[in-house]
């Protein structure tokens, strides 16, 4: 057997990407040349002098996304045509002699203009040309189709889908059937991936295309639908341009196992906000799955035949355990959920946070060790000859029991004695960082149940390192951070003394000096607010930090959004003004916060548990914060900390997505009944 004809399931992991080159890509020169042909055709074809009828043409199938592989090359070839004003006058060309007449005059002057040897056959709308390449004949279909989108490529105008599903109640049409007119956005949907991940895509494709071949009795599964769900795990799990490429097969390989759970959508070109549109898109992810819908056109699920998946299910887990693709089990893949949260029933959230969000309980456990370890050795050893020993708090969401699988902070702040003040100058932090990143090397040497690795930034604040787990596909990040030791020794139940927050203000007395800026002295305190709070309403954090990650990925403007704490807190704000109750409903507690951040210019939030106004000096402070632009969200640690920021952030992008999240699955119950949320005043009284 040849190396092209090689199983891909033997080959090791660490040689993929040199069998995707040697292997699967189309070589250079057969690309060229293909390039050659299907430039010429388009010309030819958007000659106006031969066919004024033809507006223009769009490159299909595998070839338009550049996905082909060595030896399957797809082509279509779309030709929007004038005479066609709607959908349904594509779907009446099968019985329109105009469209015939053009096809086959299309047929002689291709015929006889093309000079590489080629074969023609024309079968009602449909015209394909067979060209020989380098002894591999490639099929280019030529379409008819309605010029939908007017060559206009930024995001279609809702009326487009109006009128798609207009025009298919009309017809009765198949859903899916126009999805041509769509081409163009097809083509730069996949333009705008990067190359490793065609790549992948195109490994996918050809272990698809060896599966093919042990089911020859069923209908064979579109090849669209394998790149669709290659690009759904990429942006879920990864979003680099450059990554391992074992890593991103496993991931896809674990998809196509859980096939009976996929639900798959994009809402890059449409939404939930226009009605029909919406009713659209909820008609199938309510449906049985698997389903993949098309990212250009709603109506078209190209999930394929059940039974293709349960042969694909059979060989994906075949090759998942195999040798070479996992000498250890189980090597590391992206943690992607099958469905995303939108798709979730309200009853189904507590076991959505419980399957898919949260850290697993042994490598938590885990985690808390190998920190106590590190914390210990730090103590011990950094600085021995400072007559003072350092302090060391955990903060962030690990420490908060508010930790995610993926995209989690954590933090260990490090007290000094040489900080001794907040405005400690910049050289003494720079001295502590060094000796720390030291120790932390000489710690690497020791042996965990989890892995240890420092990271390297390039320009780093302060060191950072990353505990992963061996055995499960999680790892949380932490940052250590130097800082000034305000709060003295903190006890069970500590309440800081008014002194600590008076001076704290008179440091804003200075222009230069924004809100927050010493918050990490207050991680502590930070931490104990959240840890405190009843497990479930925790669960309802880690759901509603998720939720934000998606806001984040789908808005891309990182750093423009408001900062995750901030829905931690509206989180806690919901649940102690509208239930109280340690077990409650999920999903109401989700809508209440939605319905919060959708009420972000009135809101007015703050607490007393650390700070009040009984001193007149934290009273006036408080009373200035309180009278600024809304919305007002106070840290209950640091009072000079507004998590709201007025305008400075853009909690409008959180409030339309808020909106658009009302249609989803989360907020009806079992019965398909829509949950309510709890009465919650939208600021303190």
């Amino acid at each position: 057997m040849g190396n092209g004809e090689s199983q891909v399931s033997s080959v090791p992991a660490e040689q993929l990407d040199d069998f995707i080159q040697d292997n699967v890509k189309p070589l250079e020169d057969y690309q060229t040349e293909m390039d050659s042909i299907v430039n010429f055709i388009c010309d030819t074809l958007q000659n106006p002098k031969y066919f004024p009828e033809v507006q223009g043409v769009a490159k299909g199938g595998s070839y338009g996304r550049k996905t082909i592989l060595r030896d399957n090359a797809d082509c279509t070839l779309v030709l929007f045509l004038s005479h066609f004003q709607h959908f349904q006058d594509q779907k009446e060309s099968q019985r329109n002699q105009k469209v015939r007449g053009l096809l086959n005059k299309i047929k002689r002057r291709v015929d006889s203009d093309f000079s590489q040897s080629c074969k023609i056959q024309n079968f009602r709308d449909k015209l394909t040309i067979q060209v020989s390449i380098r002894k591999q004949t490639v099929s280019i279909e030529v379409l008819p189709a309605f010029n939908a989108l007017g060559g206009f490529l930024e995001k279609p105008n809702p009326w487009i889908y109006r009128d798609l599903k207009i025009s298919l109640d009309k017809t009765e049409a198949r859903p899916g059937e126009f999805a041509i007119c769509f081409t163009e956005l097809q083509e730069k949907f996949f333009n705008n991936l990067p190359r490793q991940l065609k790549n992948l895509i195109l490994l996918v494709k050809h272990w698809h295309q060896q599966c093919e071949k042990k089911m020859d009795y069923l209908p064979k599964l579109p090849l669209y639908t394998l790149e669709l769900l290659t690009v759904y795990a990429w942006e879920q799990g990864c979003g680099a341009e450059d990554f391992d490429i074992a890593e991103g097969i496993r991931t896809v390989l674990k998809l196509i196992k859980c096939q009976k759970q996929l639900c798959i959508y994009w809402t890059v070109n449409y939404n939930f906000e226009d009605e029909i549109v919406r009713n659209i898109l909820l008609d199938h992810i309510q449906a049985e799955r698997p389903v993949i819908i098309d990212p250009t056109d709603p109506t078209n699920d190209v999930s394929g035949d059940q039974r293709c998946w349960q042969v694909l299910k059979q060989e994906a887990q075949s090759w998942l355990t195999s040798q070479a693709l996992d000498k250890k089990l189980p090597a590391p893949s992206w943690n992607v959920v099958p469905a995303p949260l939108f798709t979730t029933p309200g009853h189904l959230l507590d076991k959505f946070i419980e399957d898919f969000l949260q850290l697993d309980k042994i490598f938590l456990y885990e985690i808390e060790k190998t920190i106590d370890i590190i914390c210990k050795f730090l103590t011990q050893n950094c600085f021995q000859n400072s007559p003072m020993k350092i302090q060391i708090v955990k903060g962030g969401s690990a420490a908060k029991g508010t930790a995610l699988k993926t995209g989690s902070d954590a933090v260990l702040i490090v007290f000094h004695p040489s900080l001794d003040s907040y405005l400690s100058p910049a050289s003494k932090q720079s001295k502590i960082i060094k000796e720390i990143q030291r120790q932390l090397k000489v710690c690497l040497r020791k042996k965990f149940e989890v892995t240890f690795e420092l990271s390297e930034k390039k320009s780093p604040k302060a060191p950072s390192f990353s505990l992963k787990s061996e055995v499960l596909n999680e790892s949380v990040d932490f940052d250590v951070l130097p800082a000034f030791n305000a709060l003295g020794q903190q006890t069970s139940g500590f309440i800081p003394s008014p002194k600590v927050y008076t001076e704290l203000i008179d440091m804003y007395k200075s222009p230069h000096i924004p809100g927050g800026e010493f918050s990490t002295c207050f991680a502590g305190l930070q931490r104990n607010f959240i840890a405190s709070q009843p497990a479930k309403l925790k669960s309802l954090i880690c759901l509603m930090k998720h939720w934000y990650q998606q806001c984040e990925r789908k808005q891309n403007t990182k750093g423009s959004l408001p900062p995750k704490y901030a829905l931690e807190l509206l989180a806690v704000y919901a649940w102690e003004k509208g239930s109280m109750m340690q077990d409650f409903d999920t999903a109401e507690g989700f809508r209440t916060v939605l319905e919060l951040v959708m009420q972000y210019r009135q809101l007015c939030i703050f607490w007393t548990v650390n700070y009040n106004f009984e001193d007149e000096t934290i009273r006036k402070f408080l009373l200035m914060q309180l009278q600024k632009t809304r919305p007002v969200i106070l840290d209950p640690a640091d009072p000079t900390s507004d998590l709201g920021g007025g305008d400075r952030w853009s909690w409008h992008l959180l409030a339309k997505e808020a909106k658009e999240w009302l249609f989803s699955l989360c907020f009806k119950d079992g019965t398909g009944n829509p949950v309510q949320p709890w009465p919650v005043p939208v600021k303190v009284t």
